[in-house]
């Protein structure tokens, strides 16, 4: 009787130790094995490591996003290289002399004069026109609208020189602008007189009219005309 009591209180320690070893067992070696990752984990991930510089390899490979911010910063580079090469120094201006104005418009002398009325514009000196041409009833003219001719008549004859060479039926081909000077509509040469499409000097004396209402004088029409192709 009493074996089979000792006996049998074997057999339920045998059963409680195999339960409780069972339980323990899996979560130690559960337990070892987190910790083995952890460690294996902090190796692999920690800077200088090889796995940490095959990351980088990773995203170095074209396509990536590391790669695409390196290809717009070279890019930004060669640009701004680009740009500093084509950099100049701006000097100041310089004023050309009179010699140099008068061999780039034939029709100017060296010798010209800055008015002060019209800052850019300058005194053509002249000499008296052939009589019984357009140019000396210009010339004649003058002096009525104020200009005195020994100073602005070069500028006028320079001005209607470019303008229809004292034609009286001169026609642009382009703006239909007419007349010696060159008048746009031509009908507004009428306000000087019916004979507008005919007489020289109707039309001599509107245009001078007109120089003198919007440029003040024919050198002020003269070097607006030089600077924009037009007066």
């Amino acid at each position: 009787m009493s074996q089979q009591r000792t006996g049998a209180r074997s057999s339920r320690r045998k059963r409680g130790l195999i339960r409780r070893v069972g339980i323990v067992f899996p979560v130690a070696v559960a337990a070892v094995i987190m910790i083995i990752a952890v460690a294996v984990g902090a190796a692999l991930l920690a800077p200088g490591s090889g796995a940490f510089n095959a990351a980088e390899a990773i995203e170095a490979v074209p396509g990536s996003r590391t790669m695409a911010l390196l290809d717009s910063e070279r890019d930004q580079l060669v640009r701004m290289t680009a740009a500093v090469r084509t950099l100049t120094v701006v000097a100041e201006p310089k004023l050309a002399s009179p010699a140099q104005v008068a061999a780039a418009n034939p029709g100017t002398s060296a010798n010209t004069v800055s008015t002060g009325s019209n800052p850019g514009a300058a005194f053509v000196p002249s000499t008296p026109p052939d009589p019984n041409t357009a140019q000396s009833i210009a010339y004649n003219m003058m002096a009525s609208f104020g200009f005195s001719p020994s100073n602005y008549f070069g500028c006028l004859l320079d001005l209607w020189n470019r303008e229809s060479s004292w034609v009286y039926d001169a026609v642009n081909p382009f703006s239909g602008a007419y007349g010696i000077p060159q008048a746009l509509p031509g009908s507004k040469m009428a306000s000087a007189g019916a004979d507008w499409q005919t007489d020289p000097a109707t039309q001599i004396r509107w245009g001078l009219g007109y120089i003198k209402e919007v440029y003040g004088d024919p050198c002020g029409a003269w070097g607006f005309e030089l600077r924009n192709g037009y007066y």
